[in-house]
């Protein structure tokens, strides 16, 4: 097995349907943490990894993702005009220039493991990463990403990052069984997607990140439909268990979930906290407003 990655998969086909009506015509892959969207989150934490190809697997309503990384002509020439150097520097520099964007269609939504699938034909043989950009995740310093691809090619297996989870919530979540071989790393055991929290093996639950070898699409094109009648990445990785070991990664950093409207929320306010242009202000109008509310309530 190479333990090179220089390949991610980002699965941004799904409808979003529990921001609805924001996602109506704007994916939820584009609402913005303060200033970025979700998905330049989880593509700057792919380049810190090493990352040199974005494959993004797409539905027929998510054009503008391919049209957030693109070259924007009419904007930087109108930003040249006005002189606006800074606010030209970030709409240029999205990306490194190293980086290439592929866009493979997804044409109806069976799931997560149809997602990665439909990337087969440019991931070939190779290992690669999958980040869902609902999962926003502060490393703390280092990206998620970057932390897994470095116990991946230690230990030249496949990575998936892991967080306890509370008991009664294993139901949304795929979950592990693992045997500790390391500090914040385990030998998976046994994977199940949405078990019932009394029959699971334990309270990790699988998050957005993975890297994974390539003959996980072999494994992929002879895995039946399973949890909600659609093709689960968590099944093809139990399937991958019985060949090769696989582990269970607790990252360093913070989790957002930025699927739900109260995780978004509180990504938001931190990101906005520590933004270096708000932070200081926002800080002070949520004092403020904190004092109100107290004051209000007594």
């Amino acid at each position: 097995m190479t333990t090179t990655v220089r390949k991610a998969v980002f699965p941004v086909a799904g409808m979003g349907t529990r921001f609805l009506p924001a996602t109506k015509a704007n994916p939820k892959e584009m609402l913005p943490i303060v200033d970025k969207p979700l998905i330049q989150y989880a593509a700057e934490e792919a380049v810190e990894a090493g990352i040199k190809e974005l494959i993004f697997v797409i539905g027929r309503t998510k054009r503008s993702i391919p049209d957030h990384f693109d070259k924007a002509y009419e904007l930087e020439v109108e930003l040249e005009k006005s002189n606006k150097k800074d606010m030209l520097k970030l709409v240029q520099n999205i990306l490194p220039p190293d980086v290439a964007c592929i866009y493979i269609r997804q044409a109806e939504p069976l799931g997560l493991g149809h997602a990665v699938l439909c990337a087969k034909p440019a991931i070939g043989n190779e290992p690669f990463a999958v980040l869902l950009a609902d999962d926003l995740i502060d490393g703390n310093g280092t990206g998620c990403l970057k932390q897994m691809i470095e116990v991946y090619s230690h230990y030249n297996s496949g990575v998936v990052a892991v967080e306890p989870v509370p008991s009664q919530e294993t139901d949304r979540y795929g979950i592990v069984e693992v045997k500790s071989i390391d500090e914040r790393i385990g030998k998976m055991l046994s994977i199940v997607e949405k078990p019932q929290p009394d029959v699971a093996p334990s309270n990790l639950g699988v998050v957005g990140r993975y890297v994974l070898p390539g003959v996980i699409m072999e494994i992929l094109e002879q895995t039946q439909r399973g949890a909600g009648d659609e093709i689960q990445l968590t099944d093809a990785i139990a399937t991958l268990l019985e060949r090769q070991q696989v582990l269970a990664y607790e990252f360093e950093g913070k989790r957002y979930d930025c699927g739900s409207k109260l995780g978004y929320l509180e990504a938001t306010i931190d990101y906005a906290l520590k933004h270096p242009e708000l932070g200081a202000d926002f800080s002070d109008f949520l004092r403020a407003r904190v004092r109100r509310l107290a004051h209000d309530a007594g």
